[in-house]
């Protein structure tokens, strides 16, 4: 697969690809099997990259770093560049996951709260007739527990891993034991798994037509008002590094 685009956001590389170039170059770099990590930039993550370095770091690092989010998308155009379309996380992790069950690849579930894991697996499999879900773990954990939860994810073997920890967390604890792991495809989810366990809610679709989810968001977790501050100082910002 050839080469995609980047675009320089706030000092994170972002990759200009449409969904299906997204599942591309993923797939090819399952064939590949060369451990590779993937994210999902949306405004809040890009933000949080522009004063943690080691979170640019790892960003900048990635095999793909996809436009997540509708403020990553506006700021892309905004600064003069083509982006042609969001590549919502929850969305392109469905779509592997569509592609596993046809293919036969195996994929880990690791993060969330107790049971969710076990509850978005059950989902995973009524929703992808065949799909191998080869283990699943809570993302509360101990850096005494790592050793184990490592083992078992290597020894499960999954061609994905798809962690769900939150940011920054998750790109971090992946970056960190991505060639310990050997998992050719490692990509953090953010509240994939709460939504398909059914403890969270998607925004309904009209609400992600009108670029709303993040509103969303915040009414239906008021706890996240303050993180979701961070799209207006994200618009702010990209304003004046045009």
């Amino acid at each position: 697969m050839s080469k995609t685009a980047k675009v320089n956001i706030l000092g994170v590389n972002v990759d200009a690809v449409t969904m299906r170039d997204a599942v591309a170059h993923i797939e090819n770099k399952i064939e590949s099997n060369t451990p590779v990590l993937v994210a999902t930039a949306n405004a809040e993550m890009i933000m949080r990259a522009t004063y943690d370095e080691e979170l640019m770091h790892i960003l900048n690092n990635a095999s793909l770093v996809v436009p997540d989010g509708a403020g990553t998308v506006w700021a892309a155009r905004h600064l003069g560049h083509e982006m042609p379309e969001r590549v919502a996380g929850y969305d392109l992790a469905q779509e592997l996951m569509k592609i596993a069950a046809q293919k036969k690849q195996r994929i880990y579930f690791f993060g969330s709260a107790p049971g969710v894991a076990e509850k978005a697996k059950h989902k995973a499999e009524a929703l992808y007739p065949g799909i191998n879900i080869v283990g699943t773990r809570n993302g509360f954990f101990s850096a005494a527990d790592e050793p184990t939860i490592i083992a078992a994810i290597k020894a499960a073997k999954p061609h994905i891993l798809l962690a769900a920890l939150g940011v920054p967390k998750q790109e971090k604890w992946l970056a960190c034991h991505l060639e310990e792991l050997g998992v050719p495809v490692s990509m953090g989810v953010g509240g994939t798994l709460d939504v398909m366990a059914g403890v969270m809610k998607r925004a309904p679709l009209w609400m992600q037509k009108a670029k709303l989810e993040w509103l969303f968001r915040g009414l239906m977790q008021p706890k996240r008002i303050g993180r979701l501050m961070a799209l207006p100082k994200f618009v702010l910002k990209v304003s004046r590094s045009k």
